[in-house]
């Protein structure tokens, strides 16, 4: 038993489940990460499209608050209106909409480079605002408005040459500060840092884009890979399943229900179950033999005892073949027995099974139904080879009467049937009738039963 659990060899189905649970974990845990940097990438994308919106709102706001704020200073240098002095300031001081994009700038993914075209435009708004507000002064100066509600406003000074000035020359100045084409060239200069800020940056979010989107492509190709191996993994899983377990448990149910051994197939364990299966059907076949030999054969002689040999006679009663029954007693083996002790006995009635089973052919059937009393059952036989049953019962008696072993002589008493369709009802009878004839007259023969007598 030990060599032929050394002599196994096969997957374990243990190892093999470890080893697909592992590589399973890992491929899960590489496709949770895939997916997770995949989807990163498509945050990144999409922070970086919303940057792109908001810088453009910015740099909208720039220059829309730089707008409102020169048509504010030109319709009041025009109008002289107070209202457009009141709206100019509230851009700067609660509507702020260039404050508003210095607040965001920090917040930016931008080059410095980018960073410094919309700071020049806001630096550049900053200084016309100085020029814009000293324009202001010179319409209220001219035109004696109080601005103590603008304190901006309240605190220039005008510069000395100015003070000189008529009013007209005031309001003319006023208008040439905020229409000439130095003030114009720098709000082309604002406006060129604006589309200078939102070209970078369309670049940049441009190339965001494309390095996300390719990080994102190969991730992508990468999940499709982990699910291909996941899914050729699940198939082999299967095909390990069916060939290591599946497979084996229909041959081994074939074989059970066949009553043969088990193939040795399958995984280590199968092999293992298969081998130990077939050491105990052996053994059991062998205890079988054993044990149906013993319930079938007489301890003491060997040959079939009386239950086989009633067995045999339901048998012989299903056959139509021709068959003769032969009943024999051992004559006077209680003298035997009396005489020279029962291990003597049992000698004598071994030597006369023995002969028995010599004697006859091996489709016939001898048996020991009683203490010294045997029977043969004798196949394919019909009365016209009455003579061949005689020969044979007088070479017994004769070996028997003329013994060369030590044993004491004895002799047979026979009495035989005959049938032809199996084993009759009557065949028994028959025989012992014709053996009760030889004891009555003197034994040691053989009589055949006449059905006429």
């Amino acid at each position: 038993m030990e060599k032929e659990k050394v002599a196994i060899k096969g997957i374990r189905i243990r190892t093999l489940n470890l080893i697909m649970i592992s590589v399973s974990c890992i491929l899960y845990i590489l496709l949770v990460w895939v997916t997770v940097y995949a989807w990163q990438k498509y945050e990144n994308m999409v922070a970086s499209t919303n940057e792109y919106i908001q810088c453009e709102e910015d740099a909208a706001l720039v220059a829309d608050g730089s707008n409102y704020l020169t048509e504010q200073v030109r319709l009041y240098t025009i109008s002289m209106d107070m209202q457009y002095v009141k709206n100019y300031f509230v851009e700067v001081y609660d509507t702020k909409r260039r404050d508003t994009v210095l607040d965001r700038l920090e917040t930016y993914h931008v080059d410095e480079k980018t960073y410094d075209f919309l700071l020049n435009a806001l630096d550049r708004s900053n200084k016309l605002m100085e020029q814009e507000i000293y324009s202001i002064k010179l319409i209220s100066v001219s035109q004696k408005q109080d601005m103590k509600e603008f304190p901006d406003v309240e605190k220039v000074s005008l510069k000395p040459e100015d003070k000189l000035l008529s009013e007209e020359e005031m309001i003319e100045k006023a208008r040439e500060l905020v229409f000439s084409y130095e003030y114009q060239e720098s709000k082309e200069h604002i406006l060129t840092n604006v589309s200078s800020f939102l070209d970078e940056i369309v670049d940049d979010t441009q190339q965001r884009q494309l390095d996300s989107s390719i990080e994102l492509k190969n991730m992508l190709r990468k999940q499709q890979v982990l699910v291909s191996i996941l899914f050729i993994e699940n198939i082999l899983v299967f095909i390990l399943i069916l060939r290591l377990i599946i497979k084996p448990l229909q041959i081994y149910v074939k074989n059970i229900k066949n009553e043969t051994m088990l193939e040795i197939t399958g995984s280590y364990e199968f092999k293992y179950l298969a081998l130990t299966y077939n050491n105990i059907f052996e053994l059991n076949a062998a205890n079988e033999t054993v044990l149906r030999h013993q319930a079938e054969h007489d301890p003491l002689t060997g040959i079939i005892n009386r239950g086989a040999f009633d067995h045999l006679k339901q048998l012989f009663k299903a056959k139509l073949d021709p068959i003769a029954l032969l009943i024999i007693d051992v004559d006077k083996f209680k003298l035997v027995n009396d005489g020279y002790g029962h291990e003597t006995g049992d000698k004598v009635l071994q030597k006369v099974a023995r002969l028995l089973e010599e004697s006859f052919r091996s489709t016939d059937f001898p048996a020991r139904i009683g203490g010294d009393e045997f029977a043969v059952i004798i196949t394919d036989i019909t009365e016209d080879l009455k003579s061949v049953i005689e020969n044979k019962i007088n070479l017994l008696n004769d070996m028997l009467l003329h013994p060369d072993d030590g044993l004491p002589a004895v002799s047979l008493s026979v009495g035989a049937a005959f049938s032809d369709c199996g084993f009759a009802d009557e065949l028994y009878s028959q025989a012992d009738e014709a053996l009760y004839d030889v004891k009555k007259h003197g034994r040691c023969g053989l009589k055949f039963y006449q059905k006429n007598e």
